[in-house]
């Protein structure tokens, strides 16, 4: 995929009547997309199409207005796409995205250096994508073996109730909930936080103030590493990792809060997520849904768009990545950045992976929620 930026419209004049007219739609919904602003027959004609009258340009957008590609605001206004639209640019240039230089440079430098913490790669990655897109991201990932306990903390939440936070080799982040019969002091949380890692060989054996308190902790560490043991040999569902919701702000299509829920209302579930992220897996190449085609994960009417594509780890399709945005996004560069994106990640984590001598597992898939 080579550095380019969005190429104007071939002249007019060089093509056929039907080929033309959808020249002048795909001219035109390139020009939407940049502005996001109504497009006049005589802004177009300014912009690429100056060998066709506006007279002409107007007969088509009414043609084209007829056919359900175009709608208008007003009377008097220029015309915006459709999602049918929409949907006919995306299927013109799935397979002709374009990246801009500034994008590689960014890709080259979050994957530069490779290391052990795979799981911190992913975050940080997603983050990346996020602000190059401008799109909220949502990420599928399998379960990294060899991973262990690096620290714990004990935070106490008021009352008899205490969160456990478990940091591991990978950089991934776990919690829990304990209750106890009693609110416990922040003396003994620190000198609990030291038993834990006593207990995994990662220091001095603590000393508690009375015999009560070691048993307590003793408990509490049996509580947290059943769970955290149980909770990693089991893996029915894959791990979604997702950010950059708070992007899809800068949109004025999301300026209406009714507009900005409905949209997102596909990123509360993981399991909706999932459906989407494992589509683009078992086809092992990158998917489009645009407004409607998105029901039942979000309302009728909801006007945004989810690119998707998987990456993998030495060859084999590990997970997948996806970003929502509106429908009104730059979909060639979005092509083109997840392309690069999707090769980029599965060349990190093959490295990683290959040097730290680490395995994965896939999800045994419970529940899985089938996409068309």
């Amino acid at each position: 995929m080579k550095s380019a930026t969005y190429k104007k419209p071939l002249p007019a004049k060089k093509l056929p009547k039907t080929d033309r007219e959808q020249a002048v739609l795909l001219g035109m919904i390139e020009l939407y997309l940049k502005s996001g602003k109504p497009i006049g027959s005589q802004t177009l004609q300014e912009n690429g199409f100056d060998s066709l009258s506006s007279a002409t340009i107007r007969n088509y957008f009414a043609k084209m207005e007829e056919a359900g590609y175009l709608k208008q605001q007003h009377t008097s206004g220029g015309r915006i796409p459709t999602e049918k639209a929409f949907r006919l640019y995306a299927d013109t240039h799935f397979n002709d995205g374009v990246l801009e230089k500034n994008q590689e440079e960014a890709l080259e430098h979050v994957f530069k250096e490779t290391g052990r913490e795979v799981a911190t790669l992913l975050n940080k990655s997603a983050d990346v994508l996020s602000e190059l897109t401008k799109c909220a991201v949502f990420v599928s990932a399998p379960r990294f073996d060899q991973d262990f306990i690096q620290d714990v903390r004990l935070i106490r939440l008021g009352g008899e109730k205490i969160l456990t936070v478990l940091i591991t080799d990978f950089g991934l982040v776990r919690t829990e909930t304990v209750y106890l019969e009693k609110e416990a002091d922040p003396s003994f949380l620190r000198t609990t936080e030291e038993y834990f890692l006593w207990r995994m060989n990662k220091g001095e054996k603590p000393l508690f103030r009375n015999e009560a308190e070691a048993k307590l902790a003793q408990r509490i560490y049996n509580e947290i590493m059943v769970r955290h043991v149980v909770g990693y040999a089991n893996f029915p569902e894959e791990d979604v990792i997702r950010t950059g919701l708070s992007k899809l702000l800068s949109y004025p299509e999301f300026n209406d809060a009714a507009a900005l829920a409905s949209s997102l209302s596909l990123l509360e579930d993981d399991n909706q997520m999932r459906a989407l992220l494992r589509k683009c897996t078992k086809e092992e190449q990158m998917a489009l849904w645009i407004g409607d085609e998105l029901i039942p994960f979000v309302p009728e009417g909801a006007e945004c768009a989810v690119v998707t594509i998987p990456y993998r780890i030495n060859q084999a399709v590990a997970g997948a990545i996806g970003i929502l945005g509106p429908m009104r996004v730059p979909y060639r560069n979005l092509f083109g950045l997840m392309q690069i994106f999707s090769e980029n990640l599965s060349k990190a984590l093959t490295e990683s992976l290959y040097k730290f001598k680490i395995t994965f597992r896939q999800s045994t898939g419970s529940k899985q929620i089938e996409v068309k």
